[in-house]
């Protein structure tokens, strides 16, 4: 399998990159951050502030106005909107005569975006990054949109410092109406009637869902086109527990379509974070390590069902960028690679990096030119902009080579030697910049894909990594009082965590528990649940707020549901409860599951594509759902073979010894190992056979 390196693996975005010789004493008070987006805007003209408590009082105490300018570091109209407004003398000088102006990294801060980027929806109808609010100087916010050319920056800023000094009331009853509205928005109050969890409810619900999906091309049938992996690993579990051969072809295509198109770099591995076509084929060029994890894993499950080798391809090559591009030398997971990168002129530009000239490609490629050309669409299909070519793939293998007189092994050590050859040409550009913060959320999605990649190809590396990940989450990231940090950088563990950190953290715990038998992390995930319960909860609806009951500078305090790119908190916190109730037969566990569950049942009807991750929760109430309890020195072993197959319903448990676990009480046999097949608090006969296991499972 291809295996590249990068000689300029770490070069960050940070402030250094735009230092220049400047000295601190040209820098606002953005220097004294981490993050490497806070970084870039350091030498910025504008007088910026980081999100804390100095810089809300300051606003207060000088009675301005506050911008608020939300964006992250490998956004590309951020750093347009920098280039043209922020960098500019005479708009800085308008923002620090009448404002405190606040610049917030959403990454590092997604309890300050989520409230503001609410409000803009509110306002707007839409939102996205930039995102820039202009609010009381309490934070109540009054005004506010995403990306604005400079001209309508300025105008902006002049129009609201004039009317805030000459009709202040006005502005202030507006705030009032609007964060009264960001207040209310999004309510989740308790569901006390009884819900019955169905399986023709969920067959309805995918049904209306069908209207939305492109059957051609994969995804939703719209542009810009975004992978949405949990939409599809709940519609691959759908397809294969109701035996839908229409929407598991839906799901395939998807992902066919995704691994041969641009959205994938052909060359080294990795996805981008959307396609603006409805093709895949043109990319933002920016690789979020959100998107890759969880992208393994959707690709590790799909190899899981079908032995597509395709797809394991695409699991390896993902990783073996991740190892190589993101991350770090303790273990831990960098957040993201820029779009823009230097031309050879110097200039920034959107895939630089990725994207090739005709003539760059006869030169590197000699006489395999043709037939590169014809696989890769190097022609009007392929065609990006300024003569440019984003490889794109529209023929398998197979169909491509009826043309050609050469074997498909010969063809893909051919495929090989193209990449290795394109990839050292290719790591000789200005590579884009690294955003090196590390965001315990998103390592566990990291940690977690891993983990599936070691269940379902085998490969112990991949187990180690997933291990040592682990434990420097473990040893960084959580506080002796069993709460989290959300980030950390520059050997510093930074920000109190949010619902979010917890969620995936317990979430990838159970899963590296279940594929060794280490009862430290469930029970390391089943304290972290404990705290959860403790500082997040809404004692009223039985949901989990975003922020612990600690946080205090927010104007309030939201409860995130919608499953998105990433899934909701609170669908990762229930499928949580509901498998920690299985090991620890914990009724109070069980209980929040359920509730947190009916609460959202009336949102799953009117759009079930939004709750994608909570619907994989439903299958578990409504259709059979298997506890496979292993017990015996083979365990290990059993559960390896039990891994070749896909069985999305079941929750796996065991031990090589006596185990205290509720679940595994009285089921060692010092010198056999049993497969005990259990569902709605009834077991089968033990087996011996995995076989015979899957047998009962698939009955």
């Amino acid at each position: 399998m291809l295996v590249l390196s990068c000689s300029q693996k770490n070069n960050s975005g940070t402030a250094s990159s735009k230092d220049n010789g400047e000295n601190k004493k040209n820098a606002n008070d953005l220097i004294n951050e981490t993050s490497p987006y806070l970084l870039q805007h350091a030498y910025n003209p504008v007088d910026w502030k980081a999100w804390n408590n100095e810089s809300l009082q300051l606003a207060k105490d000088q009675n301005k106005l506050i911008v608020i300018s939300v964006g992250y570091s490998a956004c590309h109209w951020c750093h347009v909107m920098e280039e043209e407004s922020f960098e500019n003398d005479s708009v800085a000088k308008i923002m620090n005569d009448n404002f405190i102006s606040i610049k917030v990294d959403r990454e590092e801060r997604p309890d300050v975006d989520q409230i503001y980027m609410n409000a803009v929806q509110l306002m707007t109808g839409s939102g996205g990054w930039p995102l820039n609010c202009i609010t009381l100087p309490d934070g109540r916010p009054v005004f506010g949109g995403t990306y604005f050319t400079k001209k309508q920056w300025t105008k902006i800023l002049e129009d609201m410092s004039t009317l805030y000094k000459n009709d202040p009331d006005k502005v202030i009853a507006f705030a009032e109406q609007l964060t009264e509205g960001v207040k209310n928005s999004d309510l989740i109050t308790i569901n006390k009637e009884n819900v019955e969890f169905n399986p023709l409810a969920i067959k309805t619900m995918v049904k209306q869902w069908r209207a939305y999906l492109d059957f051609q091309n994969g995804g939703q049938k719209k542009a810009p086109k975004f992978p949405m992996p949990s939409n599809l690993d709940f519609l691959l579990r759908y397809s294969y527990q109701y035996e839908n051969k229409n929407v598991q072809d839906f799901v395939l295509t998807t992902l066919d379509k995704m691994a041969n198109g641009g959205i994938y770099d052909q060359i080294g591995g990795g996805f981008s974070r959307y396609s603006v076509d409805d093709r895949w084929h043109v990319p933002h060029f920016e690789k979020m390590l959100y998107d890759n994890a969880q992208l393994v894993s959707l690709y590790a499950n799909a190899y899981q069902l079908t032995k597509n080798e395709s797809y394991k391809t695409v699991v390896i090559e993902t990783l073996e960028f991740v190892e190589r591009e993101l991350t770090q030398e303790e273990g831990a997971f960098y957040s993201s690679l820029d779009a823009d990168s230097k031309t050879k002129e110097g200039e920034l530009e959107e895939g630089a990096f990725y994207v090739w000239t005709k003539e760059e490609l006869q030169t590197e490629l000699g006489d395999d030119f043709q037939m590169f050309k014809s696989y890769y669409n190097i022609n009007p299909t392929g065609k990006w902009e300024k003569n440019h070519y984003i490889l794109f793939k529209t023929k398998t293998n197979s169909e491509f080579l009826k043309n050609y007189n050469i074997s498909e092994e010969d063809f893909n050590k051919k495929i090989l030697d193209w990449k290795i050859n394109l990839f050292k040409v290719r790591n000789k550009r200005n590579r884009p910049r690294t955003d090196d913060k590390v965001l315990t959320s998103w390592n566990a999605l990291m940690l977690k894909s891993y983990i599936n990649a070691y269940r379902v190809i085998g490969d112990k590396t991949y187990l180690d990594k997933a291990i040592k990940n682990a434990k420097f989450i473990k040893e960084n990231q959580i506080n002796e009082d069993g709460s989290l940090f959300h980030n950390y950088k520059n050997g510093k563990s930074t920000i109190e965590g949010f619902s979010e950190d917890y969620a995936h953290t317990i979430s990838a715990y159970i899963e590296l528990y279940q594929v060794t038998l280490d009862e430290n992390w469930l029970n390391l995930a089943n304290d972290l649940m404990e705290y959860s319960i403790t500082h997040f909860v809404d004692k009223e609806s039985g949901m989990f707020y975003f922020t612990p009951d600690t946080e205090t500078n927010l104007i309030t305090r939201k409860i995130e549901v919608i499953d998105n790119v990433i899934p909701s908190s609170n669908s990762v916190l229930a499928e949580n409860l509901f498998k920690l109730s299985h090991y620890y037969s914990n009724n109070e566990y069980a209980a929040m599951s359920k509730q947190m569950l009916s609460n959202m049942n009336d949102q799953f009807k009117s759009s079930p594509s939004a709750y994608s991750n909570w619907l994989s929760l439903y299958l578990n109430y409504s259709n059979p759902y298997y506890e496979v309890a292993i017990s015996g020195a083979n365990a290990l072993d059993k559960i390896n073979e039990v891994n070749h197959y896909y069985l999305p319903n079941i929750l796996i448990a065991g031990s090589v010894s006596e185990s205290n676990l509720p679940i595994m009480e009285s089921r060692f046999i010092e010198d056999d190992t049993y497969i005990y097949v259990c569902v709605n608090g009834a077991c089968k006969l033990p087996v011996e056979s995995t076989r015979a296991a899957v047998e009962q499972l698939l009955k």
